[in-house]
């Protein structure tokens, strides 16, 4: 019993000590900063947050790369899809000679477009070529797709003197303060009881190049910019990114182009 009694007044004098201090064990473990509810939430959102950054950072550079890689492989896969198209016209004769070599027939058939370009330039190939359209001309149905086709392909020959599109214009279309692309094709004189009116015949292409409105609209409410005919086209195929940063409206816009022609308003 002797011994126990000093044993027990030292636990009774540490115990209020430590108490007293504020350092028990147990509370020394539940007053850590790192295990506090308040941390543990911060600590959260801080992993949250970093993992939105890199989920952000890893979407952007994917759709950069989707943006860059888009084009060239649709580049590519039109060209693909060309040269398996146009080798499919005379493949099938290779193959039939027992040639089986790729690419030989597309060869052939851009060797053959060439040559039939270079004498339909000829005085005898425009004959046989004036020909032809006078026997499609007679078909009912033909008729009109050649018609409807070889003006489009006339718009943008290079060899063509009088092209289907004359002048590239801008009009006011649909409201008041928009502006839309088109090409002058045609003018006409429209005879009125008070006089004559000169108008323009203005494609307004609608759905890409080959579907769109015809307005009739006077010389004078037409701008003229400084584009050529195959830029026009190049405008509207590509959406219009390819238009220029400037646009200059000729100073003679309300003359008559001597591209579109010169006509004698008659007297009424």
């Amino acid at each position: 019993m002797g011994t126990r009694e000093p044993k027990d007044r030292d636990l009774e004098r540490l115990i209020p000590i430590a108490t007293v201090g504020g350092f028990d064990d147990s509370s020394s473990v539940s007053s850590s900063p790192f295990d506090s509810p308040a941390a543990s939430h911060q600590s959260s959102a801080g992993k949250e947050a970093f993992s939105k950054v890199i989920r952000s950072w890893a979407s952007k550079k994917f759709m950069s790369g989707c943006v860059i890689l888009l084009p060239i492989a649709i580049t590519f896969y039109i060209t693909w899809w060309f040269i398996h198209f146009v080798d499919g016209f005379f493949s099938p004769v290779y193959s039939h000679l027992g040639i089986n070599t790729f690419g030989l027939g597309f060869v052939t058939s851009i060797t053959f477009i060439f040559l039939v370009g270079v004498f339909m330039s000829s005085w005898v190939g425009t004959s046989v070529l004036s020909l032809g359209e006078w026997f499609i001309k007679k078909m009912p149905l033909m008729s009109y797709i050649y018609a409807a086709s070889k003006q489009i392909s006339a718009a943008i020959s290079p060899d063509q003197t009088s092209h289907a599109f004359k002048e590239v214009a801008i009009v006011k279309h649909p409201r008041i303060g928009e502006y839309a692309f088109g090409f002058i094709t045609s003018t006409v004189i429209l005879r009125k009881s008070t006089g004559t009116e000169e108008l323009c015949c203005v494609y307004v292409p609608t759905n890409h190049l080959y579907l769109g409105d015809i307005f009739l609209i006077n010389s004078k409410e037409i701008m003229r910019p400084n584009l050529s005919v195959r830029e026009g086209i190049e405008i509207v195929i590509s959406g219009g990114m390819s238009i220029p940063k400037i646009l200059t409206i000729s100073d003679t816009q309300f003359l008559m182009s001597p591209r579109v022609g010169k006509f004698t308003i008659p007297r009424v």
